[in-house]
């Protein structure tokens, strides 16, 4: 079974993958489901097991309208890839990201992540912007995709 880290392990420095603390992580979820905030997260279960996740709201970028939302984060377990579930899970999101109102979404993807940039590009996204970033002590570049919704 493939892990989420696998999918970086190419990418993100190793040090720095092994440092993520899954209960820094536990906290900042639990924060974010039970405090008032403006994230929304959704799920994708089979069976009653958790098997993907989306995170998204409004847009943390500096020079986003009202109007555009954000997918912070998408993840599916690595053994579904390409089962649909991902194609779902995104489906659920934008139907309630247009629900509070966005017409644009977008999200920052590592430009390296070639399979998630399949993915949003099948989805209908399409890059706009790059920026270089530090994970680990090594420089990588992100790009941010975009996609009209509603």
């Amino acid at each position: 079974m493939r892990s989420w880290q696998s999918a970086y392990r190419d990418i993100v420095p190793a040090p720095y993958l092994e440092s993520l603390s899954i209960e820094r992580r536990t906290l900042f979820w639990r924060s974010q489901i039970l405090e008032s905030s403006p994230t929304e997260i959704v799920v994708a279960e089979i069976d009653k097991r958790l098997v993907g996740w989306a995170s998204f709201g409004p847009s943390r970028d500096d020079d986003a309208r009202e109007s555009t939302g954000e997918l912070y984060a998408f993840y599916v377990l690595p053994e579904l890839w390409g089962t649909g579930v991902g194609r779902a899970l995104w489906s659920r999101a934008e139907e309630r990201l247009v629900e509070r109102g966005f017409a644009r979404v977008t999200l920052w993807v590592l430009r390296e992540n070639l399979r998630a940039i399949r993915f949003y590009q099948a989805a209908g996204f399409a890059p706009t912007v790059e920026r270089s970033i530090e994970i680990g002590g090594k420089n990588l570049h992100e790009l941010r995709y975009e996609v009209p919704i509603g």
